[in-house]
């Protein structure tokens, strides 16, 4: 790879990474922005099938995806420096707060700035939602697919199974029909490279024993080693992204009573700020982890915003760059292949049910300023993004003026 040729396409990434507020669904319409109206780094066919791919695996969606669009550019090379692009800069200001906790709390910090991301992110999806729309749903079965994953996802949507059963649903749904994909035969075997696959087994064993070992016999700072194994767990397993995350993170570190490392308030504080931030929502394990080291010492504290930056991200990375191979190399069977139709119609009913989900916790019906303003925020991002080529980093900024303003 010849890096001065992939300079713009990073510095897209960087732009992208500092205004990707609203969490992967909200992501998802300035990845469309960015980087298939703008720089058409990717095709709306293309960049639907590596979310729907992403939805399969556990981990960060949005995080992977992003990774699949520096993989197309440049390969590995390129995807390993758009994963690292992409997490720094929220895992570092979560681990900056980790540290600025006292301060945040003493001082109560004003974020009326961010008081409009939300119904901004929402005009985002909106966004998303529209643009994917007339790209799948082109007959009544991708309609009733899209339909019926929207319900699923709307009452089902913190149940961390619910978006790859659906996927799977709607894949064996439209391979009933054999009318619009032809046959492909003589497909040839190609070597695949298991080193990711055998990474990923070897890094889980090892911190899951020095997790064990550490507890049973008490080593002096068996909380890194707890820490290691829990939030890579957290990475490897975890489907549902942040909604998922936030209970099973809150009941290890919360609720048990031998391992209450954090206050309820100290918790609800780092998940409060991460959502106030551009960058990936799983960012927020930099501030748990630090939190959770802060008691030996301020190296100790910068090693746990690392242990929780790596260790949550590294598991999706390996099993995203894994599988995708191997799914490029699945999909021209024909029973995939047809079943692509099905699974970009429920990634569509996905964001419509995002949608609805968000837009339900907004103020909007009530006669005041804000519910005024939020209407008019969802509504012009929804505008500006279909019908003008203003950049999202400019509504971002737009967005957090108003919040200043009002």
């Amino acid at each position: 790879m010849v890096l001065h040729r992939h300079i713009p396409f990073l510095k897209a990434v960087f732009y992208y990474t500092v205004s990707a507020f609203g969490g992967p669904q909200g992501h998802l319409g300035m990845m469309i922005k960015t980087f298939v109206e703008r720089r058409r780094d990717v095709t709306k066919e293309e960049l639907m099938e590596y979310v729907a791919f992403c939805q399969l695996l556990p981990g960060a969606s949005s995080t992977q995806t992003i990774t699949l669009i520096g993989y197309k550019r440049g390969g590995v090379p390129l995807a390993v420096l758009t994963l690292l692009i992409w997490i720094f800069p929220a895992s570092i200001l979560m681990g900056i707060f980790s540290f600025l906790f006292y301060y945040v709390k003493t001082y109560h910090v004003n974020l009326n700035l961010f008081t409009y991301i939300q119904p901004m992110a929402v005009g985002f999806i909106a966004f998303a939602a529209f643009k994917m729309y007339k790209v799948s749903i082109k007959n009544n079965i991708t309609f009733f697919v899209m339909v019926g994953s929207a319900i699923g996802t709307y009452l089902f949507f913190k149940t961390p199974w619910v978006f790859p059963v659906l996927i799977v649903l709607g894949g064996v749904v439209t391979n009933f029909s054999n009318r619009r994909y032809p046959e492909k035969d003589n497909i040839k075997p190609r070597h695949i490279k298991w080193t990711n696959i055998w990474l990923f087994i070897l890094i889980f064993v090892i911190v899951g024993f020095l997790s064990e070992t550490a507890r049973k016999q008490n080593w002096q700072h068996k909380r890194a080693y707890n820490l290691t194994e829990n939030v890579y767990r957290y990475g490897s397993l975890v489907f549902g992204g942040g909604d998922v995350l936030m209970p099973m993170m809150y009941e290890q570190y919360v609720t048990r009573a031998k391992s209450n490392y954090l206050t309820k308030e100290e918790y609800l504080t780092g998940w409060g700020i991460v959502r106030a931030i551009p960058g990936p929502v799983f960012s927020v394990t930099s501030y748990v982890g630090g939190m959770v080291l802060r008691d030996y010492g301020p190296g100790w504290q910068v090693l746990g915003c690392l242990i929780g930056c790596i260790g949550i991200f590294l598991p999706s990375a390996l099993l995203v760059l894994f599988f995708f191979p191997v799914w490029q190399i699945l999909k021209k069977y024909v029973v995939v292949y047809r079943s692509l139709e099905g699974i970009n119609a429920v990634v569509v009913g996905i964001m419509w049910a995002s949608f609805l989900y968000l837009v339900k916790d907004i103020s909007i019906t009530e006669f005041n300023t804000v519910s005024f303003v939020n209407i008019v925020v969802i509504l012009g991002t929804f505008y500006l993004l279909t019908f003008t080529k203003i950049p999202a980093p400019f509504i971002v900024l737009g967005c957090l003026i108003i919040g200043f303003i009002f």
